[in-house]
C-alpha cells in the first residue's frame, strides 16, 4: 500500500514477485491495490532500468511497461529467462548458477525467491560468483517458513509473516501433512479458499478475530479447535493434535493486531511456546 502514495520513486532495478488479494483494508478495490503495485516499474528508467516479473503470474505479465526491458523468473518447466533446468537455477544467458541441492533449503517458494533475487542483484551490479556465494550461504528471515524445531516427530515453523491468504497457501505447498495455526486480523480478505487445502491441512487451530471465519474454511474437511485465549493454549493445541511426521505451521493469513503488536510478537510468543512443549528438540530437517 505505500507504492499508492509513492509519486518520486525512481529504481533502476525493480522485482514483481506476484499477484493475489491484500491490504482491502486499505484500497477501495481491487484493481486499485493492482495499480498501486503495477506503479513500481511505471518510473523505471526506459534507457537503463530493467523490470524483473514472475512469469507464471497473468496480473504481473500484463502489467508489464513495454518501454523497459523485462526479464522474467519461473521454477522448472517454465518458459521463464531465468529458471530450473537439470536440477540448477539458470540465468537468461544460460549459465548454471548453483544447484538446487546447494541452496541450504529449496522449497518451492525458496527457488523462485532466489531466481528474482539473482537476476535483481546482478541487474544492480552484483557479480555471478557473490550471487552463489550468498544463495549458498543465506539462512532465510525470521518468521518465514522459519524452522523451530521438533517435537515428538513433528517438525514445527514460524511463518508469521504470513498475513495473506496466498503466503499461507505458498508456504504450504512445501509440506505433505500438517497441522495450521490460522487466525489473527483479517485485512478484508477471503479466507474461504484456505479450505481448498486439504490435503497437505490435516488439521486446524483457528485463533484470533477471525477464528470463526478459519473453523467455516475447514469445516467439513478437517479436525478443528478454536482458541480464543492465546498462543501458549494454541500451540498446546497443535500439539495434542499433532502426529509423528506432520509439519505445525503457524502460518496465520491474517495480521498480528488483535493479540499482539507485531507479526514478529506473535512469532516469537509462538517459537517459545514451541520451545516450551515436553520433547522440545532442536535436531530436524529444515
Amino acid at each position: 500500500f505505500r507504492l499508492a502514495t509513492t509519486r518520486w520513486f525512481r529504481p533502476s532495478v525493480a522485482v514483481w514477485l506476484n499477484f493475489a488479494p491484500d491490504h482491502l483494508d486499505a484500497h477501495t478495490s481491487l484493481s486499485s491495490y493492482e495499480s498501486a503495485k503495477a506503479s513500481i516499474w511505471r518510473d523505471l528508467d526506459a534507457n537503463s532500468g530493467v523490470a524483473i516479473a514472475s512469469a507464471t503470474d497473468p496480473v504481473v505479465l500484463a502489467n508489464r511497461n513495454p518501454e523497459v526491458s523485462t526479464l522474467t523468473f519461473g521454477g522448472a518447466g517454465t518458459s521463464a529467462d531465468a529458471t530450473v533446468s537439470d536440477g540448477w537455477l539458470c540465468l537468461p544467458d544460460g549459465t548454471q548458477l548453483i544447484a538446487v541441492d546447494e541452496l541450504p533449503r529449496s522449497f518451492p517458494h525458496d527457488i523462485t525467491n532466489a531466481l528474482a533475487a539473482s537476476v535483481a542483484a546482478l541487474a544492480a551490479g552484483a557479480t555471478v560468483e557473490g550471487v552463489r556465494h550468498t544463495l549458498r550461504s543465506f539462512k532465510g528471515l525470521h518468521h518465514r517458513v522459519q524452522y523451530v524445531g521438533e517435537v515428538d516427530g513433528a517438525r514445527w515453523y514460524d511463518d508469521s509473516k504470513a498475513t495473506t491468504p496466498h503466503a499461507v497457501e505458498t508456504a504450504l505447498q512445501a509440506f505433505d501433512s500438517v497441522v495450521l495455526l490460522a487466525g489473527g486480523r483479517n485485512k478484508g480478505l477471503d479466507l474461504a479458499a484456505l479450505g481448498a487445502h486439504v490435503p497437505p491441512v490435516r488439521a486446524v487451530v483457528a485463533i484470533g478475530e477471525a477464528a470463526a471465519e478459519v473453523r467455516e474454511a475447514f469445516q467439513g474437511r478437517c479436525d478443528i479447535r478454536v482458541i480464543e485465549t492465546s498462543m501458549a493454549d494454541a500451540v498446546a493445541a497443535a500439539a495434542e493434535m499433532s502426529q509423528p511426521g506432520d509439519v505445525v505451521l503457524l502460518s496465520p493469513g491474517c495480521t498480528s493486531f488483535d493479540w499482539f503488536t507485531s507479526y514478529g510478537e506473535r512469532g516469537d510468543q509462538f517459537a517459545n511456546a514451541v520451545r516450551a512443549l515436553p520433547g522440545f528438540m532442536m535436531e530436524g530437517a529444515p
